[in-house]
């Protein structure tokens, strides 16, 4: 069996293999619920035969949201849409998971075919969707021509840190079975983080520890209205590749904190923090992230999961196999083929006859190559 294809269990969940859907927004949320188009884009990964499959990052809060297309579970009633979506992924044998999260400065953004710019009059004119105010741990715009966050108080930390919470609550009742939260990519948890959106002088500011905080209370947040049966995962950018940023050193660190608050695997991630432009100590090839979910794995000894240009199969064969990470994401290669799972299988021997394959359409399959095969067509 291929080492891909071997089951893994957090806590007392087993997912049947090692290929995870990487959250994916699809901005076609309305105020927050999921729709028929989000049962057809995540039912599709089941099928395909992967084994955790993550709905895309779901605000916390409705002033949490990225865009206005955002999934949200700040409210009970965007609950019931969920919940066909969770039974269909796990009754065709994968793991439904969620990840949690709160844009901060990053929040009232256009959607990246608009410009992935902050909201403006042109889309309260077009769509009628007006902008709202972002906060943040430091009021420092995200990037130039970005508005300037409002300084989050006190009692705006302990909101949406009780929010987290209130989401996973929410997450378990519609079906969910592991909870990610999104604390990379410059979102607000990875605001606090970084000692480049965060400049604060108290408790949630400064050293790293203090930085760390707003990520352990979340995770704390999230255990105490989350089952202890089931896993929770944190997606760390895991370096902002910027001078000043955070290293790989401080995501270690970052990453025993919440092992000791209660979380079970890092998915590993880096950048985000500072605009659009890609910094230039970040040269993007095959694998170019799985050194970081290596040396959290290693360092920090929590579960890790590599994401980001992982394509082959033969190379996520190997990197699971050498124990670089215990689970790897795939993002758009997956939207490019849903099937990606079920085809990797086969190029690693690891069925035989679309055995893999749902009956419905894995009996049509075995038909047609045994037809191809007697009339030698191929």
């Amino acid at each position: 069996m291929a080492e891909l294809f071997s089951p893994f269990t957090l806590r007392d969940i087993t997912v049947k293999n090692r290929i995870a859907v990487s959250p994916m927004s699809q901005y076609r949320a309305k105020d927050g619920h999921a729709n028929g188009w989000h049962a057809v884009h995540l039912g599709r990964f089941a099928l395909g035969g992967a084994g955790l499959v993550y709905a895309e990052a779901t605000a916390v809060e409705s002033d949490g949201r990225r865009t206005h297309g955002d999934l949200g579970l700040w409210q009970d009633a965007q609950i019931d849409g969920l919940i066909p979506i969770t039974k269909f992924i796990g009754d065709e044998g994968a793991v439904s998971g969620i990840q949690l999260g709160h844009a901060g400065r990053k929040a009232s953004e256009r959607r990246p075919w608009h410009g992935e710019t902050p909201v403006d009059d042109e889309d309260v004119s077009e769509r009628n969707e007006a902008p709202w105010t972002a906060i943040a741990p430091s009021p420092i715009p995200y990037a130039e021509g970005w508005p300037e966050p409002v300084e989050m108080s006190e009692a705006d930390i302990e909101r949406v840190i009780a929010s987290f919470g209130e989401a996973a609550r929410r997450a378990q009742e519609a079906g969910f079975k592991i909870v990610e939260v999104y604390a990379a990519h410059g979102f607000l948890i990875h605001q606090f983080l970084s000692p480049i959106a965060n400049r604060r002088r108290d408790r949630w500011g400064g050293s790293g520890e203090n930085r760390r905080r707003f990520a352990v209370e979340v995770a704390k947040s999230i255990r105490a209205n989350w089952p202890e049966a089931y896993p929770l995962a944190f997606r760390l950018s895991t370096t902002d590749w910027l001078e000043g940023g955070i290293e790989v050193e401080d995501a270690v660190e970052t990453a025993k904190a919440l092992k000791t608050a209660g979380v079970d695997m890092i998915d590993c991630s880096t950048g985000g923090i500072g605009g659009k432009d890609r910094p230039r100590r970040m040269v993007i090839e095959q694998g170019f992230q799985v050194p970081f979910a290596e040396r959290i794995r290693d360092s920090a000894d929590i579960a890790s999961m590599a994401v980001g240009f992982l394509w082959d199969a033969k190379v996520c064969e190997e990197l699971v196999k050498a124990g670089k990470a215990d689970m790897i994401a795939l993002a758009r290669e997956l939207l490019d083929d849903p099937n990606w799972p079920l085809h990797a299988a086969t190029k690693l021997g690891a069925h035989e006859n679309h055995s893999m394959w749902p009956i419905e359409s894995g009996w049509w399959l075995m038909k047609r190559d045994r037809l191809l095969s007697k009339l030698g067509i191929r």
